[in-house]
């Protein structure tokens, strides 16, 4: 399995999980081209910088308005940097516009937030870079809405799995700004410049994670920041309300500097790679890279690492394993018994109940749910929509099988299909006939179940001495 690991000991932003990615191996012509493709008036402008004296990459976002690049500026210090790195992640606005047309943004930040003055209290954010210290009049600029946003998205001329990732990112963005506002998803609008930024920056990265050919994304806990941020809606603390809603149970914790740290794009990114979230785990690492954030803070490198390769197998057999578990005292006995078959219809490889006391002597039943790693998401948020449980707990396991095969049985009744296990030597460890064949055949033919399940591995035991008997006269 090809693991990408991001280390987000600073954070996580749009620009840079596009440094990452590039610094990673990702060509910055295929982001390049895939900006274009968009057809929303940006580019992407790549440059070295150094972060704690680190060597990163960092890419931004140019939009028509914000006029040509300053490659000789100072690569580290100052620029476009955090703007960019809170840009468009705070870019949307509510139906009717509310603010009137005096809401010159104060912002410290990347680029204006439409209905955001998004500055940091604490003096976090130098000047701007390529003019975004233009103080626009967002009253006067437009907006797109979400739907707008996802039919842009259609309309580009790129794989549908990047589109498919791009889209759900976004529909996941506009979900949470809608529920922090109380208003109707449709209702949800993204400043113009915001809104591209977020749209290029969004669509590269699945762009860039589809090169990179992972099959599964994981991540360290995440250092979110910590100080306040002055919008519209008043000065809130950090994590901002969307980035919180987006980012939902994954572990966090705040380190360093006042200043956010993890912005809605990022957030979004990592939704829409479905991202565990735990500690390095054991791999081969074909390649790193490092993505710059805006901010060169003394003694706190900002920045992203990501880290791709191939997850180290034990010569035992050894996999990894989710368990989902969760103790549910409110549910009928049908309902978790239809819960537990959509489980194994979306791919759980085993769902179990077992009866546990709970506390002030209530009767509970815990459901546990056994799972790939790469399924762990979609079978959580099941569990969570079609239950009753308002929380559940996870963890990877390692995991063990022996080799298995199916071989057919021929019986009186008709063939019965044998589960055979063998151990790495070859030898045969189990065997037992398959539970469903044996039930269904008793039942046509009106005979107890285990005389047929019986008669089907003897019926399985004269197949082996048979082939034991031609493999020894073959070899004679």
């Amino acid at each position: 399995m090809r693991i990408g690991y991001l280390e987000c000991f600073s954070g996580i932003s749009g620009d840079m999980m596009l440094g990452a990615l590039v610094d990673a191996g990702v060509p910055f012509e295929l982001l390049a081209e895939t900006a274009a493709a968009l057809n929303v008036g940006a580019r992407l402008e790549m440059r070295k910088v150094s972060r704690g004296s680190l060597a990163a990459i960092k890419v931004d976002v140019l939009t028509e308005e914000q006029g040509p690049s300053h490659p000789g500026r100072d690569q580290g210090t100052k620029g476009t940097s955090t703007e960019h790195e809170h840009q468009h992640d705070h870019g949307h606005s509510h139906a009717p516009h509310e603010h009137g047309h005096d809401h010159n943004h104060d912002h410290g930040h990347e680029h204006a937030h439409s209905n955001h003055e998004h500055t940091h209290e604490h003096d976090a954010h130098e000047p701007h870079e390529h003019s975004r210290e233009h103080g626009h009049q967002h009253g006067h600029a437009a907006h797109r809405s979400l739907s707008t946003i996802l039919g842009i998205i259609e309309a580009a001329p790129l794989k549908d799995s990047v589109k498919q990732r791009a889209t759900r990112a976004f529909q996941l963005l506009g979900e949470a700004e809608a529920a922090i506002h109380s208003i109707p998803i449709e209702k949800v609008h993204f400043h113009e410049v915001g809104a591209v930024d977020t749209i290029v920056d969004i669509v590269c990265s699945a762009a860039g994670c589809e090169a990179l050919g992972v099959d599964r994304w994981m991540a360290s806990p995440l250092n979110v920041g910590s100080g306040t941020v002055k919008c519209a809606h008043g000065t809130l603390p950090v994590p901002a309300p969307a980035t919180l809603a987006l980012l939902g149970d994954a572990p966090v914790y705040a380190a360093g500097a006042p200043m956010e740290r993890v912005t809605p794009t990022g957030a979004a990114v990592l939704r829409m790679l479905d991202v565990t979230y735990g500690t390095l785990p054991a791999m081969r690492v074909e390649a790193r890279g490092y993505g710059a954030g805006g901010r060169d803070t003394p003694g706190e490198p900002n920045l992203l690492r990501v880290l791709v390769g191939e997850a180290e197998e034990n010569s035992e057999g050894t996999e990894s394993i989710a368990v989902i578990e969760t103790v549910i005292d409110d549910a009928t006995p049908q309902l978790l018994a239809y819960v537990s078959e959509l489980l194994l219809e979306a791919g759980a490889w085993d769902v179990y109940r077992a009866p546990v006391q709970m506390k002030k002597g209530r009767a509970g039943v815990q459901v546990t749910v056994l799972s790939s790693p790469k399924l762990l998401v979609r079978l959580r948020d099941l569990l969570l929509r079609e239950t009753t449980t308002i929380g559940l707990r996870w963890r990877l396991e390692n995991k063990v099988a022996l080799e298995r095969e199916f071989v057919e049985a021929e019986t009186a009744w008709g063939k019965v299909r044998i589960k055979v296990a063998r151990w790495p030597s070859g030898e045969v460890a189990n065997a037992s006939p398959e539970y469903e064949v044996c039930r269904n055949i008793a039942h046509q033919h009106g005979i107890p179940l285990k005389q047929v399940m019986q008669e089907a591995m003897r019926a399985y035991a004269d197949t082996v001495r048979a082939s034991k008997t031609d493999a020894t006269e073959k070899g004679r």
